[in-house]
């Protein structure tokens, strides 16, 4: 059985409701057909013309209080939750749902705002940011061809402190969605001093930060993509790591490069990428590419709905 049905299958155990606001959308439509048919989760299509007035009127009071500090007026809060994204992610921070999945029309932007305005970010991490689960054909790296990828898509130039939260969420999030063990390898240019410059510095204080926060977690860096993930060329250029070229979780020193190398290895080994998965808040979403196809809005759904129920079972 491949990844990508392991997951739907685990999803279906779940029976989370997940909300998709973005119901104009036909490849939404389609997505949400399938889902329910197939069982992955409990699914809400939600109609702008069907958004309850008197629900409107609460989750705008709820908004208000949270981003008065901010100067948002009661009318400015009132149109904010009144677009079908915002009223989604409100549905889910008062519980009325257990997820939501937009992206298809809205810019990863606006649905990372309605994320971190409304859900709130996690007590444990200073900011929100995002994964891919990678799956590559006939590969036989990371955990049999299955990687994790962070940051891709929130943090432009994050901190050596943004960073080590990066990896100790996303190793969280693989963990929790994929039941794998995350070996995560701290990217750079250059292998344990083998180059200099102040992205290798960071990347370097950010993996000492990581193992005092997580000091369970099995990290290492700075590290080249080869040294992290093939074997061979980790016994030459570093072996005395952890890892042993056996990563599976790769966090990426910048967005720049994170974007990059996911779109890379998508396009040129086929690979099926699944996210943006948004990660540091305190309810499980997840983004979409506007370019996405049918099965990566299942996909991205089945994600949620795993997460969900495991925010569940923790309250």
């Amino acid at each position: 059985m491949d990844a990508v049905q392991i997951l739907r299958d685990k999803a279906k155990k779940s029976k989370s409701l997940i909300v998709l606001p973005e119901v104009g959308d036909a490849r939404v439509r389609e997505a949400a057909e399938i889902i329910q048919r197939e069982h992955i989760a409990k699914i809400l299509l939600l109609e702008k013309n069907k958004i309850s007035k008197k629900k409107i009127k609460k989750f705008a009071k709820i908004f208000y209080e949270l981003r008065k500090f901010k100067g948002i007026t009661e009318e400015e809060a009132f149109n904010t939750v009144s677009d079908p994204l915002y009223y989604c992610a409100m549905m889910v921070r008062e519980g009325e749902a257990d997820g939501f999945v937009a992206g298809a029309c809205y810019t990863t932007p606006s649905v990372a705002r309605s994320a971190i305005y409304c859900l709130g970010l996690d007590k444990r991490f200073t900011t929100a940011c995002s994964s891919f689960i990678m799956i590559v054909p006939n590969c036989l790296y990371g955990e049999k061809g299955t990687f994790v990828f962070a940051d891709c898509g929130i943090v432009p130039d994050p901190s050596a402190e943004t960073l080590a939260n990066v990896a100790i969420c996303t190793a969280e999030m693989a963990q929790e969605v994929l039941d794998l063990k995350p070996r995560v390898a701290m990217l750079s240019y250059s292998t344990k001093g083998s180059a200099t410059g102040r992205m290798v510095i960071k990347v370097k204080e950010a993996t000492k930060l990581v193992r005092k926060k997580a000091p369970r977690l099995i990290v290492d860096g700075e590290l080249q993509v080869d040294s992290a993930i093939i074997p061979e060329v980790a016994k030459i250029k570093y072996p005395n790591s952890k890892l042993k070229g056996r990563a599976n979780v790769l966090i990426f020193p910048n967005l720049e490069a994170g974007n990059i190398g996911y779109k890379l290895v998508q396009r040129l080994a086929n690979a099926r990428a699944i996210g943006p998965i948004l990660q540091g808040l305190r309810h499980p979403c997840s983004d979409l590419s506007r370019g996405c196809i049918v099965d990566d809005i299942i996909d991205c759904v089945a994600v949620t709905a795993i997460r969900a129920d495991k925010h569940l079972r923790l309250k």
